[in-house]
């Protein structure tokens, strides 16, 4: 902390935003951040910020900011009847906010909510409670979240937003290599020599990693190869930037193996070493009817890539290499296959294990590796240690509500009626349900549907440990203060009403915790060691020392070696289409972000900076399309599920003929009202990198 004048301090801490995980330095006038900024010597930031990090804190003073406890009246109206004495008698001690909600103390809200859920457990069961979010959190209260659902409720049913964006990544890298995290630090793209970035609008996404490829290649210490269904930022610098088709990801990538294993290409004595399966693998690929590049040259518009595969396969084989990709490979049905084809690549030619040489999934939200981590999983313990029960995933958890298992939700950090897909579903789902609990910083769509609402702390008004993309943890301080309660402090003083086991008084008790609970990656990460490397921050696993890069001389797995498992592309949707030449009307729409929000702009929007440059979702349309839109001034999107909000669209040349982008961050725009229930086979993500659409005219 430095102080500049008698009222002005300037602290550090971490962006509240992605998974990027900036460093910051904030100065502060009152209680009040006047200023975000990143310093010169920044360890991730490297001096500078995204706009976001950077303009993205007037949130934190938003008169909109949910500063007390809220209870629906009816909800109190439905159970005043089956209260014990003393929550009735307490009942006049709530005050009129206004004609639906009821502003409570924090005490009587706490108690009334451990009642209801233990009710609720005692007439349906354990099962019938369900726990989601944590990521836009700390790890100490992600870590409670999970820990209040399995010991407090003794329900398997923890999930968070993960499921919409990495778990793919998570299973697919840990079916290869047994860990299913970042191998390197952002800096080895100074010492790589080739970048192959898939699925990942980098620039707009995880902007101050695609300010190192661009400064790279602009040194011409290193070429890029990018591959995506529209042309992006990235493709500017790129030696090789192809557009492919929608759902053609693991098709792409079992290319460039089949390209490798042709040429032999392949590290023969790295795979000797430190791999099983590659003979299996090599006469499943060389057998493979779709795996031969020469396919696209029977696909119109796509022909190109019949040539341009085979030269990203010889320079990847060939160089020290790094593999960058996000929702772009995750969400779709195949997505923990193709994540697995990806490792696949770096196995065959020993681009692994080494600084320079590795795999880069570029995580979403500023702590969903942290979030996974300690366990916000059903199918995870912390340390990704099996747990004694597997609980329900949340698309899982929505089937439940409807059969009238799921009779409890509690929220925190997520909103669930926002980002997850098949909104008419959810919807319906939720009013199945007895009890919604959302811990939040507005009142965003689920708490406007939450029985229950706490205002809490932001990550600007707290301590906690957060995990970027890149295992690193930056153990935050408070920029500035106020007397809302943590989240893991309202997990605790509900606990302690229903068996009273948490008992913690600091944050550093919580970590304490994990500690123990997840001694592989952070047994030795004390607050006190992560305050001393405060401004470097430390990499998992934290033992003595951390650790930059993963898999040096063995790879997660049980016996220690990585491991083939062969998936076949399957002939779907636009792919087959354009192989069989089949014409329609309709369109395949993706998805992503823009560089102002993040997410369902829960923090970006009450910002006016950054809301005034994006209020509306607009839909891109192909230039080639735009003879078809003369007719009219918006469009309806519309799908078997839903259909969106009129939208706005535009014409832009990056775009295929035949389809289309969308940013999602605004609810009102209703974009996934119109994604079902189609999903990775595995892991459950959505597909929202591809739906068919009709198109409806509003004239």
């Amino acid at each position: 902390m430095n102080n500049i004048c008698d009222n002005t301090i300037e602290k550090g801490s971490v962006c509240t935003y992605c998974g990027v995980g900036c460093d910051i330095t904030a100065v502060i006038t009152n209680n009040k951040i006047d200023k975000i900024y990143a310093q010169a010597d920044g360890y991730v930031s490297r001096g500078k910020l995204c706009i976001k990090g950077s303009r993205g804190y007037d949130f934190v003073d938003s008169p909109l900011r949910i500063r007390n406890v809220r209870i629906k009246k009816s909800f109190i109206e439905k159970n005043i009847h089956e209260m014990p004495q003393e929550l009735k008698a307490r009942k006049n001690t709530l005050k009129e906010l206004d004609d639906t909600w009821y502003e409570s103390s924090y005490e009587f809200a706490t108690s009334l909510s451990a009642w209801k859920l233990s009710q609720i457990k005692s007439k349906y069961g354990r099962h019938s409670f369900s726990a989601m979010g944590g990521a836009r959190t700390s790890c100490e209260s992600a870590y409670s979240l999970q820990k209040f659902a399995r010991v407090a409720m003794d329900s398997p049913n923890i999930d968070n937003c993960a499921r919409v964006c990495h778990s793919p990544s998570l299973s697919g890298m840990r079916q290869t290599i047994g860990e299913g995290a970042a191998t390197n630090p952002y800096d080895d793209i100074f010492k790589s020599e080739f970048l192959l970035v898939i699925g990942s609008n980098t620039t707009e996404a995880h902007p101050i990693v695609a300010n190192r490829m661009i400064e790279a290649a602009r040194a011409k210490t290193v070429e890029i190869a990018v591959l995506d269904v529209r042309k992006i930022q990235l493709s500017k610098y790129a030696t090789y930037s192809e557009i492919i088709p929608f759902e053609s990801n693991l098709l792409i990538l079992n290319m460039l193996a089949y390209v490798i294993i042709k040429e032999e290409l392949y590290d023969d004595s790295f795979m000797a070493e430190r791999t099983v399966g590659f003979e299996d693998f090599k006469n499943s690929i060389l057998n493979d009817e779709y795996a031969n590049p020469e396919f696209f040259k029977k696909l119109k518009g796509y022909e190109s890539l019949a040539d341009t595969i085979p030269l990203i396969a010889r320079k990847y084989a060939k160089s020290k290499s790094m593999i960058f990709w996000g929702l772009g490979i995750t969400e779709h049905l195949d997505g923990s296959k193709a994540v697995m084809a990806i490792t696949h690549l770096a196995l065959m030619t020993g681009n692994i294990g080494k600084e320079g040489a590795g795999l880069m999934p570029l995580r979403g939200q500023n702590n969903v590796q942290g979030a996974c981590d300690v366990g916000c999983l059903p199918y995870y313990n912390p340390d990704y240690q099996a747990p004694k029960e597997v609980g329900l995933m949340t698309p899982e958890s929505v089937d439940a509500m409807l059969d009238d298992k799921v009779k409890s939700l509690y929220v925190m950090g997520e909103d669930f009626t926002h980002i997850h897909p098949n909104q008419n579903k959810t919807k319906k789902a939720l009013e199945k349900l007895e009890l919604i609990i959302v811990q939040d910083l507005f009142m965003n769509d689920i708490a406007s549907k939450a029985d229950i609402v706490f205002g809490v702390k932001s990550a600007y008004e707290k301590t906690g440990v957060y995990v970027n993309a890149m295992r690193r943890l930056h153990l935050s301080q408070p920029l500035v203060q106020n007397d809302l309660p943590d989240d893991w402090e309202v997990l605790r003083d509900i606990e302690n009403k229903i068996k009273g086991e948490f008992l913690y008084e600091t944050s550093e008790n919580v970590w304490d915790d994990i500690r123990k609970d997840a001694p592989y990656r952070f047994g030795g990460a004390s607050y006190k060691k992560l305050i001393k490397h405060r401004s470097k921050g430390m990499q998992w696993p934290i033992g003595r020392t951390d650790t930059p890069t993963l898999h040096l001389e063995q790879f997660r797995t049980k016996d220690g070696l990585g491991r083939f498992k062969y998936h076949q592309y399957t002939l779907r949707e636009q792919v087959e289409k354009l192989l069989k030449e089949e014409s329609s009307n309709n369109f395949y729409l993706t998805t992503g972000r823009t560089l102002v929000h993040y997410n369902n702009s829960a923090q970006t929007m009450h910002t006016d900076t950054l809301y005034s440059k994006h209020d509306n979702d607009t839909l891109q349309i192909s230039k080639e399309d735009e003879h078809l839109f003369n007719d009219c001034t918006k469009v309806i999107l519309k799908s078997p599920y839903g259909q969106t909000s009129e939208l706005n669209f535009k014409f832009v040349k990056g775009l295929k003929k035949g389809t289309m982008f969308n940013t999602f961050h605004h609810a009102k725009s209703k974009i996934n009202y119109i994604f079902g229930d189609e999903c990775d086979d595995i892991i459950k993500t959505a597909r929202f990198k591809s739906v068919e659409v009709e198109v409806i005219k509003v004239k």
